[in-house]
Formats: structure tokens, sequence, C-alpha cells
């Protein structure tokens, strides 16, 4: 019995210690070259194949940081995550802002996942909430901050962040729903975009519910009071 467990454990190191090698290589990768798929996009496309939902496709186009309108990373940053330039990946004021709302109301939870955590799950991890995922999520986060800039986080949470049912990417939203690249996006179109984030399988960008619609409109109003393309030069995030 001791020979078994001492085996087991034995592989256990092993085959963990193997996936943190793949995975730290894999941080280091995606530095320089384009994500070619997502964890969450093999999932959803697993999903759907064993739904038999054959016309089901996880559509995404990876765009560099150049060919993104700059509204689009200001609008994310403002609806998602304001205090990204500044964070090492978690927002301790937001966590702490969002369990004081969860104490009280117990109905309406409430996340305080940054843009970096965001990343992190769509392209390492798995969607849905457990404390598991929340974990290896926790312990990867710094990893990713400690290796890649601020801008590649943005470039690479765009290219692989879900705007709706098999849409995936920023350059594939903004063909699909605006007939144009993700370069000529406008600041209405990048917020209504942002807009959806949260939850792209309940809010459309065709066809935008008033709480959408409610939800651009402030989104907008942060982008102003953010400065605009500025806020985006001062934190060094703009496209040269």
């Amino acid at each position: 019995m001791l020979t078994f467990v001492s085996r087991l454990w034995h592989w256990l190191k092993k085959i963990t210690i193997s996936l943190l090698v793949v995975w730290l290589f894999s941080v280091i990768l995606f530095k320089y070259v384009p994500v070619p798929f997502s964890a969450v996009m093999a999932e959803r496309q697993i999903t759907a194949w064993l739904n038999l939902n054959f016309s089901y496709v996880s559509h995404s186009k990876w765009v560099d940081e150049n060919r993104i309108s700059p509204y689009v990373y200001l609008a994310v940053i403002a609806a998602e995550d304001q205090n990204f330039p500044h964070h090492w990946g978690f927002d301790l004021d937001a966590i702490e802002r969002a369990y004081q709302h969860n104490m009280i109301n117990k109905q309406s939870v409430r996340g305080a996942s940054t843009i970096s955590q965001q990343t992190v799950k769509n392209v390492w991890l798995w969607d849905g909430r457990s404390w598991i995922r929340k974990g290896f999520e926790t312990a990867m986060t710094p990893v990713m901050e400690l290796f890649w800039s601020k801008k590649r986080i943005l470039t690479v949470y765009l290219n692989v962040a879900e705007f709706g049912e098999g849409v995936f990417g920023v350059e594939e939203a903004a063909n699909k729903f605006f007939n144009k690249p993700a370069s000529k996006l406008t600041m209405n179109e990048a917020a209504l975009l942002a807009a959806v984030l949260p939850n792209p399988h309940r809010y459309s960008v065709k066809s935008p519910s008033s709480y959408v619609l409610k939800r651009q409109a402030w989104i907008l109003n942060q982008m102003r009071l953010l400065g605009g393309k500025n806020f985006l030069k001062i934190n060094q995030l703009a496209s040269e």
C-alpha cells in the first residue's frame, strides 16, 4: 500500500512540475507571439460538440495592438478595471467594495476580477465560478504580470474576450457587428462592445437592451472622465 501511495505521489509531482513548466513556457511565448486560441474558446467548442451542435464555431482573428482602435482599450478599462495601469494584477479596493456589497446583497453577487485576472482565466483556465479555478487564477496572475507589459495584457485580453455567441476577439466582433476592422471602431462602438463583456450570452451588441444602452452611456462618460486618449498616453498604453 505504501509503495502504491509513494508511486502515485511521485507521478503526481512529475505531472504537476511538467504542467507548470509548460505553462511558464506558454507565458513567455505569448509575450511575443499571438495566442492561437484560448481555453474558454476550446471549452465552448467542445461543449457544443458534446451537445451535438456541429454548427457552432468559435470564431477569432488575432490583431496586433496597432490594429486596435485606442477607444477599445479605453472602453474596456473604463468598464472593467479603471485601476488597471496601477495595480499588479489585483485591485484590493475593488475586492473590499465587492466584499462589502456581497455581505449586504446576498442575491446580487458582485465580482472584482481585474482585466489581468480575466486574461488568465480566458487564456489558460475555464469558465464558471469555483474556488479551485479562482485559486489557480490567483496564483497565475502575478506571474503573467511579471512577464507581460500592461499593453500586452490588454492586447491579449481583447483578442480572446468573448463578445457574443462564438465571437471571440475584438477583430471578429468589429467585423460581425459593425462591418469594419477593429482599428476603425469609434468611441460609441467601443463602449457598446465593452458594455456586453460581463455576460455576452445575455447581452447583445446587435440588439442592445435598455440596460446595455444605459451601460454604454455610463462607459462613455467614464471614458471622458478618465481623460479620453490622454489616459492611454499618460499610462503608456497607447500604440505608437
